[in-house]
């Protein structure tokens, strides 16, 4: 992960938005609502040759009687850990806090370098309230505008200065986004955790805990990986929270960034309208899926398996080509499983065919099943090319493109499925008209 820069202090002071201007665009939620950010958030970022890891913490919140305020200090007394850098936020508008002085008294304690910054400091002749902070011992404090991006350069500058430059290195492997989606309260930051072997991520019973896309690398037999933990998508009767609309807009985009989705499902509820809905927006994206049936554990001995896993298929048909794995985040049972298909599916999601292969399948296909006469008029498919990945897309040329009926559209990916052994991803067909010189 490279150089750790952590931003801590007491909530709403500015970090997520700090934390943006930084790495140049709009990640972390923010708002106004003390406690948004509740998870550590990881940005890889390059700086004039400087390689870094910028990590948005929850803020310290002092509030016992709250489970998520316990769990943010935890989160960020393990950030404080991993940090070999870490950058204090204060909040300029509302000046020195209790709270702001129980955190630099913490910060005070770890020997790793600090540096001090007083947020929300957006014009001129607002220096003075540094005075408060100063009186704490503080010998440096820059004052920065998250918002307007005042300070924040000499706040990059100064950050820079602590950075190890990038040794030169051999091109980087390829990274395989996973992300984990799915609605609230199915398990996804149980899973996650699951996954890494640490409280990564935070898990509570409150739904809508994870709010943030929190992205974090890891490695599994070999294979690197970037994990996302999406906010859960909310049906729209249930969102009540006016940030709720960020992270259905989070989770919607995680979807655009990620190779592969995992749609978490609770085994103990079946298949939800909300759970066909989020399966029907990955697939309509393109994505690579596997369906895992979390808290298997609960139902094991009341079901019989291959029945019950049929019946989940029945209801999300058109994810034919997804395995379901039945696992639980809680026990471990079926991870390895999850992890090794997930990698089986990445390779055929980013598998290409040559040219001269897809036609010599092609003619197998026709010989097997022509196009019927459509309107009269025989279609022909003339030849064929594969054009992309991620999913593997392929282009027919024909006399009438449209006239091919859906029906056999459907034939045909099914055999391009059992010609290449793609029988775990999504393919896209499409026809289009043979032009004279084609």
């Amino acid at each position: 992960m490279g150089f750790i820069v952590a931003l801590v202090g007491a909530p709403n002071v500015g970090k997520s938005t700090l934390f943006n201007r930084l790495i140049k665009r709009k990640k972390a939620v923010v708002d106004d609502q003390p406690g948004v950010t509740r998870d550590r958030n990881y940005q890889e970022l390059s700086w004039e040759g400087k390689a870094l890891t910028l990590v948005d913490t929850g803020g310290f919140e002092w509030d016992h009687h709250s489970p998520l305020g316990e769990g943010m200090q935890e989160q960020i007394e393990v950030a404080l850990e991993e940090a070999d850098l870490i950058v204090f936020v204060g909040d300029g508008k509302a000046g020195l806090t209790p709270t702001d002085e129980m955190v630099m008294e913490r910060l005070r304690r770890t020997a790793k370098p600090v540096i001090y910054t007083v947020n929300k400091i957006d014009h001129a002749g607002r220096e003075d309230i540094l005075g408060d902070f100063y009186r704490l011992g503080i010998e440096s404090l820059l004052p920065v505008s998250a918002l307007h991006g005042l300070g924040v350069g000499e706040l990059e500058e100064q950050i820079a200065r602590h950075i190890p430059r990038i040794e030169e290195t051999a091109p980087a492997e390829e990274v395989l986004s996973l992300a984990i989606v799915g609605r609230p309260n199915v398990g996804k930051s149980s899973l996650v955790n699951a996954l890494l072997g640490e409280d990564r991520v935070m898990v509570s019973p409150v739904p809508g805990t994870t709010r943030d896309a929190i992205d974090t690398p890891f490695v599994f037999q070999g294979q690197k990986y970037l994990l996302i933990d999406t906010a859960g998508i909310r049906r729209k009767a249930r969102v009540s929270l006016r940030l709720e609309k960020y992270c259905v807009l989070e989770a919607i985009r995680t979807l655009d960034r990620c190779d592969l989705a995992v749609i978490l499902l609770d085994a103990q509820d079946q298949v939800t309208d909300q759970d066909a809905r989020i399966a029907g927006l990955a697939f309509e994206k393109g994505r690579a899926v596997l369906v895992g049936v979390n808290k298997w554990d609960l139902i094991a001995k009341t079901v019989k398996k291959n029945a019950f896993l049929e019946e989940l298929r029945y209801q999300l048909k058109y994810l034919a080509f997804a395995p379901f794995i039945p696992l639980s985040a809680q026990t471990g049972y079926g991870l390895g499983h999850l992890m090794k298909t997930a990698r089986k599916v990445y390779l055929q999601y980013t598998q290409r065919v040559g040219t001269g292969q897809v036609n010599q399948a092609l003619k197998k296909i026709l010989a097997g099943h022509s196009l019927p006469l459509m309107g009269g008029q025989r279609v022909k498919i003339f030849y064929g090319t594969q054009v992309g990945v991620k999913p593997p897309t392929f282009v027919f040329f024909v006399n009438y493109p449209e006239k091919v009926h859906f029906s056999y559209q459907r034939y045909l990916v099914n055999q391009l499925r059992e010609q290449f052994g793609m029988d775990l991803t999504p393919i896209r067909v499409y026809f289009r008209k043979r032009e004279k010189g084609e």
